[in-house]
């Protein structure tokens, strides 16, 4: 139900996604009388409505959310992760109310404090660089962001084939001696734990380095990694426009734009933000993924994809498993919530 398209994008989306993947069920949880005509592919065993009376809407402020509507499409999702019915959930609503109601309803694990979100940012090596936290936690301490740093290193190995991904701070610099206080001590931290054989540390790495793809993770507190990420969603927009104005401006940029069209076809799915929509919600008692509100049904299947991959990745289990090893390093600077 959530997002800026509700059921007209997820609909579609979710009868792609069950075409593609045999073995694969959904849970579409919403409002009956706001579906429209269900393709035929949801309408079989491998798809099954979850009734919920309310909705979160994109304005609805976090207390709204978690308080007021306890019977929304969102929450009741979640519900279903919680007691075992699904295995995650993927919601295109209110990001903060969905981070407030997972965290509610779903607690967080063991040697987490707070949740991170982490998602993909392309870079120019032809892959994508994972990033986090991008909003969750607008000021962190530097037991945090190792927390961050071992849950994305156990994200990318679930879900990106690589065994020992390489893990960057960001700073304003390499050198050690930079930073502030937090951003030192974080180093430190992120040094013992890669000396312990938790997580694979580079070292600092800079904002032109998200993109370079240096490091296949790069963490950082939620303000910055924020920033950076709507940074890079409106250069990607910038660049297309550039494109298109020039190919207005005159019969001979269109002559050699319709030579360079494959190269620039090529350009566009590299840069495109729709294939690595999908940001995993880490550090909960459960699998849940976000979709950009604005996402088309293209891009919401993708969001579906990593979920998909996340749960038969056993991504859940790594992250526990990677936290209660590096246990020793990882101070706890605020209980729980139960």
């Amino acid at each position: 139900m959530g997002g800026d398209h509700g059921p007209a994008v997820t609909v579609p989306a979710c009868a792609a996604f069950l075409e593609r993947h045999a073995d694969a069920q959904l849970l579409l949880v919403g409002r009956p009388d706001a579906w429209p005509a269900l393709p035929a592919v949801l309408q079989g065993e491998r798809c099954r409505l979850v009734a919920a009376t309310e909705v979160v809407t994109m304005d609805d402020p976090v207390e709204v959310a978690l308080r007021r509507k306890k019977d929304s499409s969102m929450r009741v999702a979640i519900e279903q992760v919680r007691e075992g019915a699904a295995d995650a959930a993927v919601s295109a609503g209110n990001t903060g109310a969905l981070m407030a109601i997972a965290r509610y309803v779903l607690k967080t694990l063991e040697g987490i404090d707070r949740p991170a979100i982490a998602t993909q940012i392309p870079n120019v090596g032809g892959g994508a660089t994972t990033m986090l936290d991008l909003g969750a936690n607008v000021d962190c301490s530097a037991e945090h962001l190792l927390q961050f740093a071992i849950m994305g290193s156990a994200l990318v190995a679930a879900t990106g084939g690589c065994a020992r991904p390489s893990v960057g701070l960001l700073n304003i610099g390499e050198e050690v001696i930079k930073g502030n206080d937090v951003i030192k001590r974080a180093g430190q931290l992120l040094r013992e734990a890669a000396a312990r054989g938790d997580l694979n540390f580079y070292g600092n790495v800079e904002g032109n380095d998200i993109f370079k793809g240096t490091t296949d993770i790069v963490v950082c507190d939620g303000f910055v990694g924020n920033v950076a990420l709507k940074t890079s969603e409106g250069l990607a927009s910038m660049v297309g426009t550039l494109l298109r104005q020039e190919f207005e401006r005159s019969v001979y940029t269109r002559l050699v734009a319709l030579l360079a069209l494959p190269v620039l076809h090529r350009f566009k799915q590299r840069v495109d933000h729709r294939r690595y929509n999908g940001a995993a919600l880490l550090g909960l008692r459960g699998l849940v993924f976000k979709s950009h509100g604005s996402a088309d049904a293209f891009a919401f299947e993708q969001a579906l994809e990593r979920a998909y991959d996340a749960a038969r990745a056993r991504l859940l289990e790594r992250v526990r498993e990677g936290i209660a090893h590096a246990a020793p390093l990882l101070t706890s600077v605020e209980p729980a919530p139960t």
